[in-house]
């Protein structure tokens, strides 16, 4: 069961990580820092941009117009960080896991 839940938080770890990866391209692109016509990082802003913009899309349904300003980034940060906290120090525990 202790591998379940260590899988369980690398997959929000990694998670975590391809949000902070489409927040940082998202600038390079608004800043003309890198060119989205290269196909390696075409490959890559669609593949961030489809893992992250299912949830996104939500979460922007619920939140304010801030006109230029998107914060959904940072809702799913912080739902992405109680899932793993929620994770470690209720669910595991329930299941007799104490460490992972």
């Amino acid at each position: 069961m202790q591998a379940v839940f260590w899988a369980l938080n690398a997959i929000l770890d990694i998670y975590w990580w391809i949000i902070i990866i489409s927040v940082v391209l998202s600038w390079l692109y608004a800043f003309n820092v890198v060119n989205p016509s290269n196909q390696f990082v075409r490959a890559i802003g669609q593949f961030v941009h489809e893992a992250t913009e299912p949830l996104l899309s939500r979460i922007r349904r619920f939140m304010p117009n801030l006109g230029t300003i998107d914060i959904s980034p940072i809702v799913l940060l912080l739902a992405v960080t109680f899932l793993q906290i929620f994770l470690r120090t209720s669910i595991a525990p329930a299941f007799g896991v104490l460490r992972y």
